[in-house]
């Protein structure tokens, strides 16, 4: 602890020397059901601190903006925006702007599950075949190079995937985003998997199922289309499409208005714009892609979501499945989502350690490997533009960092959401 310590300390000397020309007003936001909140606030040089990262990253020209929230006790306690939702037409960062969370829609989809499994619609232990039949013919590639005929040697299941493994992400499915390694299996992955194919989601991940796994399900955690493949067998399950589950599970019981599917390219124009960063460092528009066309829903990603949404989410969570009266999943439930399925293996391809995997979010295990400011059973998931979101039972804090910014080759670490979450927990 002492170097975690430490390091907070030399973070914090650092932003309020290169930033204190550039700290705004602080802002103390209200409850997110609109009620002022009486909960202690983060410490005012947390407060600070975040905010000055914030600016400079903006007044410097590394991100174009950034949008945060943090709630202690189940109140809102600090929300702050910097920068802009569109850099050329000077359109500010609020915390009403709506952005493309990416990845952060994976435990969105994990709890809508789980509202099946309560619902005696879906079990933990359902084969996946029992609502994708062609999952039932899946076979695992025994090396994850070519074989001397140019394909790859496998074998039969050793035993069924189940919904569990999807949910631990232990399925052995790659795909678009995954996290293991550069390999011809890899390469396969990348250029047939669910995100690299067309059609709706039923389409393709059926096509994606045709691929060679690279583990046997439940021996490997795998950053891949586990989360979209679930989202398919929750289809199935339920009896409608996936974004209806959502809007009837989740956002509409929750008050979540303002997150969806990415909507038609005729309302994109609501969202914040994606940047990158040019080889001179500096912004650069994203043009729109072909994903944006909008002519599929996935589980893992797609979503668009305000940071006041987000955390109606995250304080349900928080509050062991209930926020504002509204219940959605039972206690139990909730516990059985965010222990540590996986103890070990999460993210160590990226540098990470100390983490564990739940039902569709990371469990910290081990806080003092962990390069954040964190506590062991802190609960947390990120998403591909730089969106954060993070729950601390101990500390009884939950904080989401939001922006827009397309990873690339000249644009830097993405820290500053997981510096921003930790300064927060440094300051209680």
């Amino acid at each position: 602890m002492l170097r975690k310590a430490l390091a907070a300390g030399a973070l914090l000397l650092t932003l309020c020397t290169a930033g204190v020309a550039a700290i705004a007003a602080l802002q103390r936001a209200p409850a997110v059901d609109g009620s002022e909140g009486d909960a202690e606030p983060l410490a005012w040089w947390s407060r600070k601190a975040i905010q000055a990262m914030f600016d400079y990253r903006v007044w410097s020209g590394a991100r174009s903006g950034y949008i945060a929230m943090f709630a202690r006790d189940g109140e809102i306690v600090y929300a702050t925006s910097a920068g802009y939702a569109d850099v050329d037409r000077r359109v500010p960062m609020t915390l009403d702007t709506r952005l493309r969370i990416a990845s952060m829609t994976k435990p969105i989809t994990a709890a809508a599950a789980m509202t099946l499994v309560e619902d005696g619609l879906l079990s933990l232990d359902d084969p996946v075949s029992k609502f994708i039949p062609i999952a039932a013919d899946l076979r695992v590639a025994t090396s994850h190079g070519h074989n001397a005929d140019g394909g790859f040697d496998t074998v039969p299941l050793s035993g069924p995937m189940l919904v569990r493994h999807l949910l631990m992400f232990a399925s052995g499915i790659g795909g678009s985003g995954s996290i293991g390694g550069d390999s011809d299996l890899e390469a396969l992955w990348e250029e047939h998997g669910v995100y690299a194919g067309s059609g709706n989601l039923q389409q393709r991940v059926e096509h994606a199922l045709t691929l060679p796994l690279f583990e046997q399900p439940g021996t490997v955690w795998r950053y891949g289309g586990s989360a979209d493949v679930l989202a398919r067998v929750m289809e199935v399950a339920a009896g409608q499409p996936f974004p209806d589950i959502l809007q009837q599970r989740i956002f509409q019981p929750l008050g979540m208005a303002h997150t969806e599917h990415l909507p038609p390219p005729e309302r994109q124009g609501e969202l914040a714009r994606v940047y990158t960063q040019d080889e001179n460092g500096e912004l650069l528009l994203m043009p729109k892609r072909i994903e944006e066309e909008v002519e599929w829903t996935p589980g893992g990603g797609g979503l668009v979501s305000t940071v006041g949404d987000y955390m109606r989410f995250g304080l349900m969570l928080r509050n062991r499945g209930t926020h504002d009266g509204m219940k959605i999943l039972e206690p139990e439930t909730v516990a059985e989502m965010t222990r540590p399925h996986i103890e070990s293996g999460v993210l160590v391809s990226q540098g990470l350690e100390g983490l564990g995997w739940g039902l569709g979010m990371s469990v910290v295990v081990d806080s003092d490997k962990s390069i954040t400011i964190d506590r062991d059973g802190d609960f947390w998931w990120a998403g591909y533009y730089g969106t954060y979101w993070s729950v601390s039972p101990e500390a009884d804090l939950v904080g989401i960092v939001l922006s827009q910014n397309e990873p690339g080759p000249f644009s830097g670490s993405p820290f500053v959401p997981a510096a921003a979450v930790s300064l927060a927990l440094a300051g209680l």
